[in-house]
């Protein structure tokens, strides 16, 4: 059990049967009246934000999640299969699990697997990965007065928007949050 009155962002709470993730929170004592803890929380599982205000001193289930490092070892089907470092045993999930960060997912890349009972919760991926440019358009020269960029397919099958500069083969770094480009690879 936890308190309201430590919740902090990142906190996992039990609530209604889900895991929520405290992404907000504040604490309000109001010269009439009794104190409280006003928090903003987001559905592991769903993604849902939802505000909900906790009197101070209210305790709720913290969420017991248990992390383990695994690695992606090919695709079958609409399934991944992950293989743990530790004890080599393989475990199967379904794309709609991971989400559309699945498009990032390389065979041999090491992953973050959070677990919640026996249901998976998260899977995170690593903030930026390298991977191979394999169609683009060409540059056209005198194009880049304004600094514009072009759509290009890396070896995964994800969409980024790159610099004009950027040709096929080259591997680039992108940021797996929000989808950017970060630079050359050499």
């Amino acid at each position: 059990m936890i308190s309201s009155n430590d919740f902090r962002t990142g906190v996992t709470i039990e609530l209604d049967g889900s895991v929520w993730r405290v992404i907000e929170f504040l604490h309000v004592k109001p010269g009439k009246g009794s104190a409280f803890v006003r928090t903003k929380l987001k559905n592991a599982q769903t993604g849902s934000v939802i505000e909900r205000t906790f009197r101070a001193g209210e305790t709720v289930p913290q969420a017991n999640l248990e992390k383990n490092t695994k690695q992606f070892t090919y695709r079958d089907a609409n399934q991944l299969v992950f293989m743990d470092m530790v004890t080599y045993e393989e475990s199967r999930l379904n794309e709609d699990q991971i989400g559309d960060r699945v498009k990032y997912l390389k065979e041999g890349m090491e992953v973050n697997i959070l677990t919640w009972g026996e249901r998976v919760i998260d899977v995170e991926l690593p903030n930026s990965v390298v991977l191979e440019v394999v169609e683009t358009d060409p540059g056209v020269k005198g194009d880049t007065a304004t600094g514009g960029t072009k759509p290009a397919t890396v070896e995964t099958g994800a969409q980024v928007m790159v610099p004009l500069f950027i040709s096929i083969g080259e591997k680039i770094k992108i940021d797996t949050r929000d989808d950017s480009y970060l630079g050359r690879e050499k």
